[in-house]
């Protein structure tokens, strides 16, 4: 813009990043001498911004502002502020005696007029999912921008190539909130078949402060290992199944279900055990359901087993939108008494003539002893009456060893074989003669 003699060159308008500096150019050709510099921003009044007068006084009025390095005339304020944006005047004095060097110089003013617009990134970006089956409902939100927020979505696959999804349905929102917006869009997404992990990231882009933030949401399958898929009659459709005794490695691989058990899962007769799942690392958390035998289901993390008097079979399922799996989990009786309260070949039925049924190696160890002491009593009360008495009873000839036969009864167990088949089955868990309370 020409202003009299004096060219001053300016923007209409300049942007700024908040936090960041903002300059405004307001600078002369050719270069004059100064007599003031006076910067305004422009209100309901005129609020003084900068002053400048090279004879003595160099004042920020504004303590964020101060004459830029570039041409000293123009303005620079950091850090900048929301506050900040507006028009902004700026008015230079110089002296000016029109070319003739006899006459005295007069001061001239010159103004210019620009627009400074303050920019601000998203402050806050969340997602947030519902899910129903493989169906996924996805809402990302960027809160705190101006102008409005950018958003795409993404997928990353495991070996970590990044495509963006098409736009399926999608519905976008923009609020104001005060002098910034917030933008929110949500799409609808169907998980693969047999996909244990899936990427999906919401990019909230804002060009105007060169600003990306990403935000990811990973979905994560439970995993069991060495699995099977086997029809259970409890589901309509395969689901993968094996038993805790083939889950090897479990605390180097993220996804797979762990089951622990309080005291553990070999406990003594009429013990009461709690069963408690977990699947590291996998999302959403998955929902847990237990069972044994035919009894209705019971939802939850853990499960009570009071008193436990036989060996058992329990099952559990762990279930999130991309998959399901079921575990098969055995506890175990270890006391001496169990073998006559649960042996599969009498269906459970005690036989009172079998006095070694049940007795362990300790018990044996006393029957002998407490034999051995009876005959030593014995043969010593034998040898007094017949020293006593003068006469012989036993014959010197040498008797052969008395030999007490041991039998020792082996642990029998009721566990029975993982799968009837390789293919597909129904797990019907075994009534037993008395089912545990769970």
């Amino acid at each position: 813009t020409l202003i009299g003699t004096v060219d001053l060159k300016y923007d209409d308008v300049s942007y700024a990043t908040v936090h960041q500096s903002a300059f405004l150019r307001c600078g002369m050709m050719p270069v004059q001498p100064i007599k003031e510099l006076w910067w305004f921003k422009i209100g309901a009044s005129e609020e003084r911004v900068y002053y400048y007068d090279p004879t003595s006084v160099d004042a920020a009025l504004m303590k964020r502002a101060k004459r830029s390095s570039r041409d000293n005339t123009s303005l620079e304020i950091h850090p900048t502020h929301l506050s900040d944006e507006g028009e902004y005047k700026c008015r230079i004095v110089v002296w000016d005696n029109t070319g003739n060097s006899t006459e005295p110089s007069v001061p001239i003013s010159k103004e210019a007029r620009m627009m400074l617009k303050v920019n601000v990134p998203p402050e806050k970006v969340e997602i947030t999912h519902l899910t129903s089956g493989r169906n996924l409902s996805l809402r990302c939100k960027s809160e705190g921008a101006k102008p409005p927020a950018d958003i795409l979505w993404t997928k990353t696959s495991p070996d970590g190539v990044e495509t963006e999804i098409p736009d399926l349905s999608k519905t976008r929102e923009i609020e104001p909130a005060g002098e910034l917006y917030d933008t929110a869009e949500q799409i609808f997404y169907q998980l693969e078949e047999n996909e244990m992990i899936a990427k999906i990231s919401c990019v909230v882009r804002h060009h105007n402060t060169n600003t990306t933030i990403y935000k990811n949401i990973t979905f994560v399958s439970p995993a069991i290992q060495n699995a099977l898929k086997v029809t259970i009659q409890r589901f309509a459709e395969p689901v993968l199944y094996s038993s805790i005794e083939n889950q090897d490695g479990q605390d180097n691989k993220a996804g797979l279900v762990k089951i622990s058990a309080d005291p553990g899962f070999k406990v003594p007769y009429n013990t009461s055990v709690t069963l408690k799942a977990a699947a590291p690392g996998v999302f959403p958390e998955p929902r847990y359901l237990w069972w044994v035998g035919d009894q209705t289901g019971i939802a939850g993390r853990e499960l009570r087993i009071d008193n436990l008097e036989e060996d058992k079979s329990y099952y559990v399922l762990a279930e999130n939108p991309l998959g399901r799996v079921v575990l098969e989990v055995p506890v175990h009786i270890t006391t001496s008494d169990y073998s006559r309260w649960n042996d599969s070949s009498r269906d459970g039925d005690v036989n009172e003539g079998d006095t070694t049924e049940g007795l362990d190696t300790g018990a044996i160890i006393g029957i002998v002893i407490g034999a051995l002491i009876a005959v030593f009593f014995i043969g010593f009360a034998v040898w007094y009456w017949t020293i006593r008495d003068g006469t012989q009873v036993f014959s010197p000839k040498k008797e052969k060893p008395h030999t007490i036969d041991e039998e020792t009864v082996p642990f029998r167990s009721t566990e029975k074989p993982l799968l009837r088949t390789i293919s597909t089955q129904t797990l019907e868990g075994r009534r037993s003669r008395r089912e545990p309370s769970i």
